[in-house]
């Protein structure tokens, strides 16, 4: 990907080596076992993750400062970039919708977070938090994103990023709140089928991002497109459940299956148009 000379984001809030305490995500019986599940998902809203869990106890936490590595530092200048990519894309399609788009921070943790969703750990992966509209991430899962999930890359971690903005451009859509207030009033099989939606939306509209960046600026380079898609093939319910238990339920599915989720990135990206992106509305996905 073609990065080095792109604009950088103000929007970075570094809390790397920050101690944190708080309310952890701990619970006990079928809420535990469904947390562990649920967290090893990629993505998505945390409260999705907290309010599966039930009867969370408080788990004290402390992190200890250490120096960035010039490759984590490297890497952050990478996510700003990224950033305010997104920035400018989606700025001006608001803009051209009569629209303005209000800009989400992105915050750098190491291990623990503290956010208005609540107490995060770093196994849950990167999440957008609608409550503060920002958006966190452990960089070390990009570590896990190469290796467990077989999608390394710099456009892998772009689509990461990418992806969590989407769910940011959900919640200035008002998407976000119908769906899980709807979610609310769903049995459990109907309301991971809402959320199923709300994630593939989110692809999509990471495709989207990634039409209009190249086409603006030439970000692309030749394998970057194979990249994203192995990052959404490799965080695919199917495929995460088949590591995990051997076998695969698809109505507990929250995000898509990896074909799903390959589809409809690609479908953001071919087509550039977030009215393309409506899957609540899509008849098959």
């Amino acid at each position: 990907m073609r990065w080095e000379h792109g604009r950088r984001s103000d929007n970075i809030e570094d809390r790397r080596g920050m101690r944190v305490g708080g309310k952890g995500l701990a619970g006990g019986g079928i809420g535990a076992i469904v947390l562990a599940l649920v967290v090893m998902y990629f993505g998505g809203d945390p409260s999705v993750v907290l309010n599966q869990a039930g009867g969370l106890m408080p788990v004290p936490t402390e992190q200890q400062a250490s120096p960035s590595s010039p490759e984590e530092e490297k890497l952050k200048e990478f996510m700003s970039v990224v950033l305010a990519d997104t920035e400018d894309v989606w700025g001006a399609l608001f803009k051209a919708s009569g629209h303005v788009y209000s800009q989400p921070h992105l915050v750098l943790f190491s291990g623990a977070v503290q956010s208005a969703c609540g107490h995060a750990e770093a196994a849950m992966g990167p999440f957008y938090c609608p409550g503060d509209q920002k958006l966190y991430l452990d960089m070390r899962f990009f570590n896990d994103l190469a290796q467990r999930h077989d999608a390394p890359g710099d456009f892998a971690q772009a689509y990461v990023v990418a992806h969590e903005v989407g769910h940011h451009v959900q919640t200035l859509l008002g998407i976000s709140d119908k769906v899980h207030a709807a979610r609310s009033r769903a049995a459990e099989a109907e309301g991971n089928a809402l959320q199923v939606r709300m994630e593939l939306q989110a692809d999509c509209f990471a495709g989207v991002w990634a039409h209009h960046a190249n086409r603006e600026r030439q970000i692309l380079e030749p394998g970057d497109t194979e990249e994203a898609l192995a990052a959404a093939a490799g965080v695919g319910d199917d495929r995460l459940q088949q590591q995990a238990r051997g076998y695969v339920v698809p109505e507990s599915f929250t995000h898509g299956s990896s074909e799903q989720r390959m589809q409809w990135f690609s479908h953001g990206m071919q087509s550039g148009d977030p009215g393309q992106c409506d899957t609540f509305k899509a008849a098959r996905l």
